[in-house]
């Protein structure tokens, strides 16, 4: 049987994972990557709960970056469910990132997200976000603590929102990919179905425009996507809470919350569709559907997923 090297002489390919605490900016480094909004961004803890793959090609190259849930303590069943999550991306990749918060110490979430990546048998990196946020003199102190942690592969110190050193962190893990085949179209950036990139979108709205429980109590779920007689993809989908106190707050005075969250979803849908687009939202109660496995499943968080 031929070699995988053989096969392949001149194509490098792999998977990357990328983990670490909630909030270290995970998910605007993969939308960075990819060159668009396939992840959603929000400055609430444990924003992301599903696994996400986004596709890197370039000529000779291509890397499928996973970005996963933040490692945390679980409160609940979706909890559980997300460093699950969060875990079984680290199987079967050819090399982890463990993004860390250039702006904040080193804290115990940080040691808690090394220690989990203490056993893996492929190269691990350190990639320090957010150095935008600090002056340049504060940086090495802070590589070093984690240094002292571990022996990592590399250290790569990035800004994933400004796009600071981007490339230099795709070209050190392109060089680490073994020879392998282009497992997506080069066009393709993402694996994910659009009902599931649209149900994120809408979700994160709520994020941007609720506080205290809502964030976490809620869950988007879409129905369908179709034409319209007015020529118009029209999307209904229904948003999910865990009390009537946070249905009344989501549809909000006379209607104002949920219209607000419709019109600045469309937009982001439309961009991602690149199509006109009419969106149907409803709320529904359905108590304690984070801790109710059959809630869980038929919302999509099924580790089996994985």
């Amino acid at each position: 049987m031929e070699s995988i090297k053989s096969l392949y002489p001149d194509y490098h390919s792999g998977f990357v994972a990328l983990v670490g605490r909630p909030n270290v900016g995970k998910s605007t480094l993969l939308n960075q990557i990819v060159g668009q909004k396939i992840a959603i961004m929000s400055d609430k803890a444990q924003t992301t709960r599903n696994r996400i793959q986004g596709v890197y090609t370039r000529e000779q190259a291509q890397i499928v970056f996973i970005d996963t849930p933040g490692i945390h303590k679980p409160k609940h069943e979706l909890g559980e469910f997300m460093v699950k999550t969060a875990y079984s991306a680290l199987n079967g990749v050819d090399a982890i990132c463990v993004l860390v918060n250039a702006s904040e110490k080193m804290g115990p979430g940080d040691q808690f997200v090394i220690d989990k990546v203490r056993e893996a048998k492929v190269p691990v990196f350190l990639v320090v976000n957010k150095i935008d946020l600090i002056h340049p003199d504060d940086l090495l102190p802070l590589i070093e603590s984690y240094q002292a942690l571990f022996n990592f592969e590399a250290v790569i110190p990035i800004s994933a929102k400004e796009g600071i050193n981007i490339q230099a962190l795709l070209d050190t893990l392109v060089a680490k990919m073994p020879n392998g085949p282009q497992y997506y179209p080069a066009d393709q950036v993402m694996d994910h179905p659009e009902y599931f990139v649209v149900s994120e979108l809408i979700r994160e709205k709520i994020l941007l425009l609720t506080r205290e429980e809502i964030p976490h109590s809620v869950a988007v779920q879409v129905h369908s996507m179709q034409r319209n007689p007015d020529d118009k993809v029209e999307v209904q989908a229904s948003i999910i809470v865990e009390r009537k106190s946070q249905k009344g707050i989501i549809i909000g005075h006379q209607g104002k919350m949920i219209k607000k969250i419709g019109s600045l979803a469309r937009r982001d849908i439309e961009n991602l569709l690149a199509d006109k687009v009419y969106l149907d939202l409803w709320v529904k109660v359905q108590k304690d559907w984070r801790d109710r496995q059959a809630n869980l499943n038929d919302l999509g968080y099924r580790l089996e997923n994985y």
